[in-house]
């Protein structure tokens, strides 16, 4: 039985083994013998390097149709567009799941020691956060974007469990932001926001290196967690239709040109402004679903995002608005 017991042996057995499994394209048994192992202590190696950060594996398709609609994204909307090959047999979990799958990498490519990374919650990500791939930092902190709670719940497990998965992929230290989603009045948010213990929280939202979110779309045949959640009333739908909401990120609404002016839900929600979200220097929009079209496109339009993570049928359909 192989001796693991020392943190520091595992970790030069997992490069030895990974250098001669993806460099010197050995076969397990091969590496196995080199290193005095099991043929299973070496899968365990090889998944303890891509765990751990040691491999980093990139997928690069030669798909030139894809290349072409990332290409056109960059083009009509500046961003960096990340399209998913996704077949149109898939179901819609099986789709989120692909589309989370390589968010999460590429997320985890991004993120760096030092830095303060904004996280919104919501059904996408949650699903992107089961996904990281570890990459051990220093000094970083996490930063919650929106408030959780509601009338029916604190919404901290929810929302807790998100942020928790980003910081043990990180290292990097939580901020939670225990307010409502959205407040009765907008006078009590005004007066909360003047409190420095939120002060703080609002402060570490201005510095964002890197914001990660999700795009909720308050019509769409496959609704978003903040409207299946308990956090919007009859009346609130009526005045989103009114003030012709398309979406919504971090909680805060936005029309089809992606402004946010006059949308009367804003006043009461606790999500950045959209004007602090344009300033953060990278923003990582991921989605799923042709239902999600109208609200991305917003997005898009508002100029809130730089990096798309997006699906094939959902890209097409964006790289072809004109």
């Amino acid at each position: 039985m192989e001796d693991f017991s020392s943190e520091g042996r595992r970790t030069r057995q997992a490069l030895r083994a990974a250098q001669l499994y993806y460099v010197q394209d050995q076969t397990m048994e091969s590496i196995s013998r080199e290193l005095a192992v099991s043929r299973s202590s070496v899968s365990r190696l090889l998944t303890y390097a891509r765990e751990t950060g040691i491999v980093e594996i990139t997928v690069s398709a030669p798909d030139r149709h894809l290349g072409d609609i990332e290409r056109r994204l960059g083009d009509r909307f500046g961003v960096r567009a990340h399209v998913v090959p996704t077949p149109d047999t898939l179901t819609d979990v099986e789709r989120l799941e692909r589309v989370a799958m390589n968010a999460a990498a590429l997320v985890s490519e991004f993120v760096d020691s030092h830095m303060t990374i904004g996280v919104a919650w919501g059904s996408t990500m949650s699903v992107v956060s089961r996904h990281l791939v570890a990459r051990p930092t220093r000094h970083s902190v996490i930063v919650q974007m929106n408030g959780a709670g509601n009338t029916q719940s604190t919404g901290i497990e929810y929302s807790s469990d998100i942020l928790q998965r980003f910081g043990q992929a990180f290292g990097a230290r939580v901020q939670q932001f225990p307010v409502p989603a959205f407040f009765d009045n907008p006078a009590t948010r005004d007066a909360l926001w003047r409190e420095r213990s939120i002060r703080r929280l609002i402060e570490l939202q201005t510095r964002l290196d890197v914001a990660v979110f999700g795009v909720g779309s308050p019509f769409s045949e496959v609704p978003s967690h903040v409207y299946i959640g308990g956090y919007l009333g009859k009346d609130d739908y009526r005045s989103l239709r009114d003030d012709k909401v398309v979406g919504d990120v971090a909680t805060v609404f936005f029309k089809a040109d992606g402004s946010s002016e006059g949308i009367t839900l804003n006043t009461r929600s606790s999500g950045p402004r959209l004007a602090t979200l344009r300033r953060v220097p990278r923003r990582v929009c991921i989605a799923s679903g042709a239902q999600k079209f109208a609200g991305v496109r917003g997005a898009l339009e508002g100029r809130l995002v730089t990096d798309l993570v997006v699906d094939e049928a959902l890209a097409r359909k964006l790289a072809d608005v004109r």
